[in-house]
């Protein structure tokens, strides 16, 4: 145990660099790699009550853009509330192995398309806010991740840098604090999960001022690329891992799912820096 709480605190400080950042990508660069070791039963409800307060700090320090967007986003905020509820259920339920198959297969596409750059304004945004925050309360209470599908989203929608961060803190606030309840109500937080987070949050107090500072130096569209194009590596690694234990392929032959991710993402990055020369 005390070995794995070791690599979490590193894996977390990692993270937390990067959220703090970018503003978000604390779970998902955390999640795909601490499913090595830990199941989402034990890991969600420690990464959800971090995030609480991390959430909190991103919409804090970006409130000064919040009074003219909450309203734009709110359909979406009560949309989580029932995809929040179900997919708890899902958690409380489900054998530890599908929930991390499911995990990691939910992940891969999303974190795809903001390696490609993917942008499609939507025209009905709040009708369309209502759908997309049930979906994003499933695949948050389930993984506590929800940063990529938001992200894609918010940068459809054409914001400015401190817009998209309050939009992105006013959502996963709500999020992360209606999951707590959930949890809470489901009997999720166990002491075995309580045990993680001691190990958690000396790295988000280090890692998030660390990340601020970082990308004042570096570009952060290059920054972000760079990141989703790592953890597209992570998700695709444990994907392959896990239906190579779960013996859904004769031999190993999953890893030919990492060995495809790893070829499609490189040629999206070369893209990616071959279009910012020109």
């Amino acid at each position: 145990m005390l070995a794995n709480a070791g690599w979490l605190a590193a894996i977390t400080l990692f993270a937390a660099t990067i959220n703090g950042a970018l503003g978000y990508g604390f779970s998902s660069i955390t999640v795909p790699l601490a499913l090595l070791f830990l199941s989402n039963r034990m890991l969600n409800p420690a990464l959800v009550l971090v995030e609480v307060p991390l959430n909190a700090y991103v919409l804090w320090t970006n409130r000064s853009a919040l009074p003219s967007l909450w309203k734009r986003f709110l359909p979406m905020v009560i949309g989580l509330l029932p995809g929040i509820i179900g997919g708890t259920i899902l958690i409380s339920h489900v054998s530890p192995e599908w929930m991390k198959l499911t995990t990691y297969a939910a992940l891969l596409p999303l974190i795809l398309l903001q390696v490609a750059g993917f942008r499609r304004p939507i025209q009905a945004e709040q009708a369309a806010g209502l759908a997309f925050g049930g979906a994003i309360g499933v695949l948050y209470s389930v993984t506590t991740i929800s940063g990529p599908p938001l992200a894609i989203m918010l940068n459809n929608q054409g914001l400015a840098k401190r817009e998209f961060r309050a939009a992105l803190g006013f959502v996963r606030l709500a999020e992360s604090s209606m999951t707590a309840v959930a949890y809470l109500y489901s009997g999720l937080f166990t002491r075995e999960s309580m045990g993680l987070i001691p190990w958690i949050l000396p790295s988000i107090l280090i890692g998030v001022p660390v990340g601020v500072r970082l990308i004042g130096h570096i570009s952060p569209e290059i920054f972000r690329r760079v990141c989703m194009s790592f953890d597209a590596w992570i998700v695709a690694f444990g994907l392959s891992k896990l239906m190579d234990d779960m013996k859904f392929f004769p031999g190993h032959r999953s890893f030919w799912i990492l060995a495809s991710v790893i070829s499609l993402d490189s040629w999206l990055l070369v893209r990616f820096f071959r279009t910012k020369k020109t």
